[in-house]
């Protein structure tokens, strides 16, 4: 057994025993509060209330112009919300975790995450329809259903779900409470950092933060149906292997089977054909190539006073002709 630091990268040999978060009462209250606090969000922008001019005094602020010297490490910074890049790394990390406790519960819950994601994020964005603030048109507006896709924040979302399903399969609570820390501080500087830049609404970053929040707290209700998946995705793959897997034959001697000859034209340049023992014998018999490739015997001379005629045959034997002599 290895006890450096490495040995922790090997594979484990049997599959740990993982608890699955399950709806306690507390998720479920966390989950009521976090709707709530969504459609309080919702109204409070379709109604143009204090959200919405709060909304125009940040954006009329213009942070850029005030830190210009942040723009530069914030245009980086801000990629940790991009879903692309995100989905990438945080896919690579546990697509190690699902090879290392032979389970593929990690890929499968990030992929009801993220799917969660792009549909409920996405049709609430098409559906109201809100301008950016690089787009409005008019000063204390809510620049909705015009066209626009920019509310709830699709980075903040992405940055809250992307970051904190590392935390949601922590198999340790101390990891999970480091987790949660960090996954709270990338999503929150994500959000912040899409209004520094003007690119959202503040009103935005708060709605994606709680979209992103519902999907992780909502996520062990997916729970069975990726233990499902997971056994499916196994049964195909035992059925592969069982149908690779290549039976060994057994050498004639043993009981295997025998080789079958089928005859041939017969050519100028054929080599002489070895007789074939019969498997019901020991007894030596000539094949059908050899069978084939005797000579015909020749033909018995007739004699020319008593001419034979073929058995069964009706036709009268010929009669040789007389010559004077």
């Amino acid at each position: 057994m290895r006890t450096d630091i490495f040995a922790r990268l090997d594979r484990e040999p049997e599959p740990p025993k993982i608890e699955i978060p399950r709806m306690s009462r507390t998720r479920l209250a966390l989950f009521g509060g976090t709707s709530a606090f969504y459609l309080a969000i919702v109204v409070a922008v379709l109604v143009s209330s204090w959200l919405v001019t709060l909304d125009w005094k940040v954006m009329l602020f213009r942070p850029y112009q005030q830190w210009p010297e942040l723009h530069a490490t914030l245009d980086y910074f801000v990629v940790l919300g991009q879903r692309g890049p995100t989905a990438v790394m945080v896919a690579a990390w546990l697509g190690w975790r699902s090879w290392r406790q032979h389970t593929l519960r990690p890929l499968l819950a990030l992929g009801a995450a993220l799917l969660l994601l792009n549909v409920t994020v996405g049709a609430v964005k098409l559906g109201l329809g809100r301008l950016g603030p690089h787009y409005a048109t008019r000063i204390g507006s809510a620049e909705m259903f015009a066209g626009g896709d920019i509310f709830p924040s699709g980075h903040t979302a992405n940055a809250v779900v992307t970051w904190g399903i590392l935390a949601y399969l922590a198999t340790t609570p101390r990891a999970r409470r480091h987790l949660s820390a960090l996954s709270a501080v990338v999503a929150l500087g994500v959000g912040l950092t899409t209004v520094y830049l003007g690119t959202h609404w503040l009103s935005d970053v708060l709605l994606g933060w709680a979209a992103g929040l519902l999907i992780l707290l909502g996520l062990p209700w997916c729970e069975p149906l990726i233990a499902r998946a997971e056994a499916m995705i196994f049964e195909v793959r035992e059925k592969l292997r069982a149908s690779r897997r290549l039976v060994p034959s057994l050498p004639v001697a043993a009981g295997g089977p025998r080789p079958v000859m089928y005859p041939r034209p017969v050519g100028a340049d054929d080599e002489p054909v070895r007789e074939a023992v019969s498997s019901t014998s020991g007894v030596a018999r000539p094949s059908v190539r050899a069978t084939l490739t005797q000579p015909r015997p020749h033909a018995a001379v007739r004699s020319e006073r008593a001419p034979v005629t073929p058995a069964g045959s009706c036709r009268p034997p010929r009669s040789r002709p007389v010559t004077g002599g």
